[in-house]
């Protein structure tokens, strides 16, 4: 029966075979297909698969399995950036002009081409939509009502893109490695656009294809997407017109699994092939099992709670400092997050240009006390703290729960999806929020730029950088040295910049940081070739096969 099963599997639809997974009972699954591979993921934080909008963390691993962009970190060396649809390319003297020749016979899933007018009108989109991840391209200066004669095609297989000032050109192409960059197929995407009334959400006449790409695909990656069903499972199937290396494997599904014992027992059982969300105690359990093997990657992904501005007892700068001692660390450390992070206080995460490792807060009830009470609230205050319901957060907020109880602090713990609680932290109605932050590329300016620079603290603004999320009005010192690195073509004294500006805010920002993250995840034995990248948006599947 399991055989003829499977086998049957193997010949259905798509949409077929995933009803069929997702109305088993778990303990009815057996082996996965041999030409599938099937992952247990936590991924309720995705909103929408449209890159020109997608900014979660678990998007940015799909949508990198499936869009192409003009460049791509090197998997080998993410101190470099190679071409991806991109050829090759120039720099003018002044720095300012980028010139991009495209490959050739490049096609999209669909089978349309894929030409420079593509990439234009992907920025153009990106910019105009004007969604969460467009800062972005408009940090470059494009706007509107420029972003056409900025970001064009000059024939047929060449892009060039004009920016406002000389950044240092290895900051301009990790931009461009960024999901935002993705590049959309024009003619599939604008067949989807809906006449829409200009409004908050949409400043033109168009929403350029964005509604339909929610869970639409126009991409050129490896594997298509075929099916998003939120909080359920996403399915992927090969791209025959990936101009790349050609995936092994036909399908991958993942498959939404928030608990991390529920992903381990179906490791153990077959019934998937990797487990994405180990906890230390089943990360421990699994490595005793045969066939089964761990592998781990450091991310640039920190964990952090942040206190918002709007709330007067959180805006006190005393409160700020009495929060920072109000955290066991060492707890922490040893028990929720041991051989899946490392504690780590600080906005750039290891591995990055001026990353530091200073560690100055630990556990001072008598410290925040004294805090509170300058703060004129000695006799503590009541606050609530937005947590996504999956570990380790859940148990982190827990653990400051019990801490800041100590200082006389009451915090209601509001539990909900990853969907939930960031929508609510993206408009500013939490008081704290737990949560992590993926650099969008890898170059210091992604975490300096979020957590250092407000463009305008209105509930207008539109840069909606995390200091902005938290309605933190960034001293002008601050947001001047991380723009001013920008410009800075000595490494040395960049890094040296970023060193400055991260101790600064180890003082006085309304951030915890918490952790860095080391990913880990258990896999069958069966499995060639899996591995982790450095980032969500590098944890690459085309290359995994099975036994």
């Amino acid at each position: 029966m399991i055989h003829s099963l499977h086998a049957g599997i193997r010949l259905l639809s798509t949409s077929a075979a995933l009803s069929l997974l997702l109305a088993a009972a778990p303990q009815a699954f057996a082996a996965t297909p041999a030409d599938t591979l099937v992952e247990g993921f936590a991924f309720d934080d995705i909103i929408t698969l449209d890159p020109g909008e997608a900014f979660e963390l678990s998007t940015a691993e799909i949508t990198a399995n499936s869009y192409s962009k003009l460049v791509m970190l090197d998997p080998a060396d993410t101190s470099k950036v190679v071409g991806e649809l991109a050829d090759s390319w120039t720099v003018s003297d002044d720095g300012l002009t980028y010139t991009f020749k495209l490959k050739s016979g490049l096609k999209f899933a669909s089978g349309n081409p894929i030409t420079a007018e593509d990439v234009a009108f992907s920025f153009e989109r990106a910019v105009k939509l004007d969604k969460s991840p467009a800062f972005l391209l408009t940090q470059f200066g494009l706007k509107g009502d420029n972003v056409a004669e900025k970001a064009k095609a000059s024939g047929a297989d060449t892009f060039v893109f004009t920016v406002d000032k000389p950044y240092a050109p290895s900051f301009v192409l990790n931009v461009l490695t960024a999901t935002v960059a993705s590049v959309v197929d024009k003619k599939l995407v604008m067949e989807h656009a809906k006449k829409v009334t200009p409004s908050a959400d949409y400043k033109y006449e168009t929403d350029f294809g964005n509604e339909w790409m929610k869970t639409g695909y126009a991409g050129s990656g490896a594997y298509k997407v075929l099916t998003w069903r939120a909080n359920e499972a996403i399915i992927m199937e090969a791209n025959p017109n990936f101009f790349g290396e050609k995936p092994k494997l036909k399908r991958v599904i993942y498959r939404h699994m928030k608990e991390s014992s529920g992903q381990r027992l179906a490791l153990e059982n077959g019934d998937i092939d990797v487990a994405r969300n180990l906890e230390p105690g089943d990360m421990e359990a699994v490595t005793k099992k045969n066939g089964i093997q761990l592998t781990s990657a450091p991310k640039g992904t920190v964990y952090f709670f942040s206190l918002n501005q709007k709330n007067k007892n959180l805006a006190k700068p005393e409160v700020v400092e009495a929060m920072k001692y109000l955290v066991d660390y060492d707890a922490i450390g040893a028990k929720l997050i041991k051989g899946i992070g490392e504690i780590h206080q600080t906005f750039l995460p290891k591995g990055q240009l001026g990353a530091i490792d200073d560690k100055p807060y630990k556990l001072d009830v008598a410290k925040a006390k004294e805090l509170l009470a300058k703060a004129g609230l000695k006799d503590g205050f009541t606050i609530t703290m937005d947590v996504r319901n999956t570990q380790p957060v859940t148990g982190i907020a827990e653990s400051v729960q019990q801490t800041l109880a100590q200082a006389g602090i009451k915090m209601e713990i509001i539990p909900g999806d990853g969907k939930q609680t960031l929508t609510k932290f993206r408009a500013r109605t939490h008081d704290l929020y737990i949560g992590q932050w993926g650099s969008d590329y890898f170059d210091p300016n992604s975490n300096a730029e979020t957590f250092a620079i407000n463009y305008d603290n209105s509930d207008a603004g539109t840069n909606k950088t995390l200091a902005w999320r938290n309605a933190w009005d960034v001293p002008k010192e601050y947001s001047d040295a991380a723009k001013g690195a920008l410009l800075e073509k000595d490494a040395a004294k960049r890094a040296a910049i970023y060193e400055d500006l991260q101790k600064k805010l180890l003082a006085t920002s309304p951030f915890v940081f918490l952790f860095q993250q080391t990913e880990v995840a258990g896999y069958s034995s069966k499995l060639k070739n899996f591995k982790l990248g450095p980032s969500f948006d590098t944890n690459f599947v085309y290359t995994v096969s099975k036994e």
